[in-house]
């Protein structure tokens, strides 16, 4: 299932609604044994300056070569897909038998939806965390613009006030 969320550089009061969610999610995964429905990496959205930003994912156990960040039409799609390098058949054959196997590495598939105004600027993976730093530029023309206001006095002539 694919669900996207909008990265907004605002925060709202609806960010408090998903933890009760999800803390509902992990009970009832306890109760039936399926995998929760939230189960993506945790992240955190940091604001450097007024126009630098990191979001950074907690992956651990993922290689480069497991991971993978795309964008097409401002959707942001950060995934991880396991690698089959060591599966059960060769556990078995070196004698390993799993009496508790907690940690778990699924694949997970992350998507927002982007401003037209933000750009990924690199990505990078370092102990475990994949950190993305991006730019939110406004172009100038979008921008507030100050407007000088003119005075007329009895002479007719026009007095200009500027702001400084």
């Amino acid at each position: 299932m694919t669900s996207y969320r909008s990265l907004s550089l605002i925060p709202t009061f609806s960010n408090y609604l998903p933890d009760r969610i999800t803390q509902m999610d992990r009970l009832f995964s306890r109760l039936t044994g399926e995998k929760p429905l939230g189960d993506n990496p945790a992240y955190n959205l940091r604001q450097k300056d007024k126009n630098h930003y990191e979001l950074t994912f907690s992956v651990p156990g993922y290689s480069q070569d497991e991971l993978e960040i795309s964008v097409h039409n401002h959707q942001i799609t950060i995934s991880g897909k396991v690698s089959d390098e060591k599966n059960e058949s060769e556990d078995e054959k070196e004698g390993v038998k799993w009496l508790h196997q907690g940690i778990s590495k699924n694949g997970f598939s992350v998507n927002f939806s982007l401003e037209h105004r933000i750009t990924i600027q690199q990505a990078t993976l370092d102990k475990g965390l994949l950190t993305l730093q991006f730019i939110y530029e406004i172009p100038e023309h979008e921008k507030p613009q100050k407007i000088p206001i003119g005075v007329q006095n009895e002479s007719g002539r026009v007095l200009e006030h500027n702001a400084a």
